[in-house]
């Protein structure tokens, strides 16, 4: 299975690229981990509208092929470790790529939010969007240690 992670944003502290490797290169080739940045648009003129809409488009092109779509939002559905594997063993069954879908600062465009077979929301808190993908790949590699009962969850 291959996990994709479409993040809005690009050159991101060496921490971010730290914490998010030293998770993604931890799974095994059959839960592959994939990041995908996707460049932010400039936000001179405050046009938030047409800026997720930009954004939006340019996440949509880097859907791989009949992805399972799942959003990480604030009104998404809180998951638990538990909850995340089962999804994962869902996926997995599935036989098709996934794609994790983050938005920028101003989140996700309407038609990012329309395609999504799943809405995931990490917390009720706000996080940092380089922070978001850390803790993305940290509770991916927890859920699949857990499916696999490897000793990392417990």
């Amino acid at each position: 299975m291959q996990i994709h992670l479409i993040s809005v944003g690009n050159r991101m502290p060496d921490w971010v690229q730290q914490g998010y490797n030293e998770y993604a290169k931890r799974l095994p080739r059959e839960c592959e981990l994939i990041l995908k940045e996707i460049p932010a648009d400039k936000r001179r003129n405050g046009d938030i509208e047409r800026i997720t809409k930009t954004e939006g488009e340019r996440m949509i092109a880097a859907l791989p092929n009949r992805a399972h779509v799942v959003t990480l939002d604030i009104p998404g559905k809180p998951w638990t470790t538990p909850d995340l594997s089962q999804a994962m063993q869902r996926w997995l069954g599935n036989g098709q790529p996934v794609a994790l879908m983050v938005g920028g600062p101003e989140g996700l465009s309407a038609q990012v939010k329309a395609m999504a077979q799943e809405c995931w929301s990490l917390s009720a808190l706000t996080f940092p969007h380089p922070l978001v993908r850390v803790i993305v790949a940290e509770q991916i590699y927890r859920a699949w240690s857990l499916m696999h009962n490897h000793p990392y969850h417990r």
